[in-house]
């Protein structure tokens, strides 16, 4: 008997349905469950993703409720308010968190043992926050982090130095978002230092002030982003089912790795079947420990903010 591979996706919009249609024909799930308040919109993009589903491999695409997701492996939440021209991820935390509230009930009731991918920004207050409301695991509560940036980072640098950006080894860790940075202290092309290319400090920072806002160019030009991030997922779901313990920055619970603790943000940390086995505790430069610090900080400061408010 052939084993049930299930994903559930919470969130149908641009990035939910996106996520959903890139899952098909990798093999990975052989159900995938969607679930949106606006049932017709689920219904609809099920629908649609299934009739491709000839041309790959054989899997169930529908839509569902929230019971629906018992026994899922990995459940993505995608669901919230989207981000608006000129506007910040953390803008959109007291809104979407109210959204979370109910989200976080049902998971209690339905999740199981799944692996809680959050995608929804201010992606690493939200991961925090469903940890803090579920009383789940912090293995299995993880956020995509900085996978996305990390990834944008390799593309740049491979385009700026005519190198395949498969080869390029660099992170951007912290906030996904404006308090991010580039550990340009271990970058490397295939194990040699990158200031042995020819790309000085200034082009550098010009290199990650691009990567820093490139989503608000996208959402400027057609509204919303949504394909990088679903490949993002596509390749953390990836390492979650092939229990892959591959090094992704996505976002989770710091416990003192570098004096940092109470906050969810993305750094190395090796993902396999449970969701984060182990925070890979790179080398940072001073400089760089600082700026960690100086993101965490930030992002400690919105959430306890938002909360008082809220309150």
């Amino acid at each position: 008997m052939t084993e049930n591979k299930k994903c559930t996706i919470i969130g149908c919009g641009f990035v939910g349905a996106s996520t959903a249609y890139s899952l098909t024909g990798t093999g990975l799930f052989n159900e995938l469950v969607l679930i949106d308040v606006d049932k017709k919109r689920a219904i609809g993009e099920a629908m649609d993703i299934s009739h491709g589903l000839p041309f790959l491999a054989p899997m169930t695409v529908h839509a569902g409720e929230y019971a629906d997701m018992a026994g899922s492996q990995v459940i993505i939440i995608a669901a919230g308010s989207g981000q608006k021209p000129g506007e910040t991820r953390l803008s959109l935390l007291s809104r979407n968190m109210r959204i979370f509230d109910s989200i976080a009930t049902e998971l209690v009731k339905y999740a199981g043992d799944a692996v809680i991918l959050v995608v929804t920004n201010p992606v690493d207050i939200l991961t925090y926050y469903t940890l803090q409301k579920t009383g789940f695991p912090a293995s299995r509560v993880i956020g995509s982090g900085t996978v996305l940036d990390t990834a944008r980072l390799k593309q740049c640098l491979g385009k700026e130095l005519q190198v395949d950006s498969r080869n390029i080894h660099a992170f951007v860790l912290g906030e996904h978002g404006d308090s991010e940075f580039p550990v340009w202290s271990s970058a490397n092309v295939s194990g040699m230092d990158i200031s042995h290319f020819d790309a000085d400090e200034k082009r550098l920072q010009e290199i990650f002030e691009e990567v820093r806002d490139s989503a608000y160019t996208i959402i400027e030009g057609k509204g919303a982003t949504y394909y990088g991030i679903a490949q993002s997922v596509k390749r953390i779901c990836a390492a979650i089912m092939r229990n892959e313990h591959s090094v992704l920055t996505v976002s989770t619970l710091l416990s003192g790795t570098w004096g940092i603790s109470d906050v969810c943000m993305g750094v190395p940390a090796i993902v396999g079947r449970g969701g984060v086995a182990h925070i890979f505790e790179i080398s940072l430069s001073a400089e760089e420990e600082k700026k960690l610090q100086a993101s965490a900080s930030i992002l400690k400061r919105e959430y306890e903010t938002t909360i008082s408010y809220s309150v």
